[in-house]
């Protein structure tokens, strides 16, 4: 369902964006200031490159994954026309492709992690991400504050407007801690052509993430609410 899900936003996923290329920019300054130079990243999470492509143009050796084949190929593209080389493989973050030890750091942004419902499948991810670091090397991630949103269990997103006047909005279904996500896109042509897509999601607190990662045999975690559009989670591979 989740491969899917993205596989249907490939094609217009940055028209979520007033400006996709400032975002890059920005959100890979603000992951920079966690990233050590010279780092070889992993971006398991890398969907069309929204974080890879910035990290890329930064100096940055960034190699991307994604369960979206479509979005796998579309960051490729995007990269190469922005004049950097970024290799995407297509794959799960629970059984990531690379020998033991083969990054600096593993990057899981934009709430890719919360697309597993269960402990288990959590943790198993979790498991892979370290043994792809290196000894001493970081995991980065970010969710939604599902701490607040779990106190107010919302039903829907505001509307927003990307160019060419697409509008997205969400509508939240809840079953418990978990939720299903309907995107509504209406894009304006003759008159309003609307798509709808569904992804599940759990809404999984910052200490549930934090004592997983410690039982994948990630040091102590350090969560930031304030440098970067969502809540950002920081590990060390001890």
């Amino acid at each position: 369902m989740t491969g899917a899900f993205y596989d249907g936003l490939a094609g217009t996923y940055e028209l979520m964006f007033p400006d996709w290329d400032a975002s890059m920019a920005r959100q890979a300054s603000q992951l920079a200031e966690f990233i050590p130079q010279g780092a070889r990243v992993l971006d398991c999470a890398c969907g069309i490159g929204t974080q890879a492509i910035g990290l890329a143009l930064r100096g940055y050796e960034v190699v991307g994954t994604d369960l979206s084949p479509k979005a796998a190929s579309r960051a490729v593209v995007e990269a190469s026309a922005r004049g950097v080389t970024l290799p995407v493989c297509a794959a799960d973050m629970r059984s990531l492709p690379f020998a033991d030890g083969s990054f600096d750091v593993v990057l899981a942004a934009d709430n890719a992690l919360p697309h597993l419902l269960t402990a288990e499948d959590v943790l198993v991810a979790l498991r892979e991400m370290r043994r792809v670091l290196r000894s001493g090397g970081r995991l980065i991630l970010s969710t939604r504050d599902y701490d607040a949103i779990r106190n107010e269990r919302p039903l829907s997103t505001p509307p927003s407007v990307g160019p060419g006047r697409v509008v997205w909005f969400q509508l939240w279904h809840w079953d418990g801690d978990r939720y299903e996500l309907e995107m509504f896109r209406l894009h304006e042509t003759e008159s309003w052509r609307v798509e709808v897509s569904k992804a599940r999601y759990w809404a999984i607190t910052r200490h549930e993430i934090t004592e997983l990662a410690e039982r994948a045999g990630f040091d102590y975690g350090e969560w930031l609410l304030d440098a970067y559009y969502q809540p950002l989670f920081i590990a060390t591979n001890g």
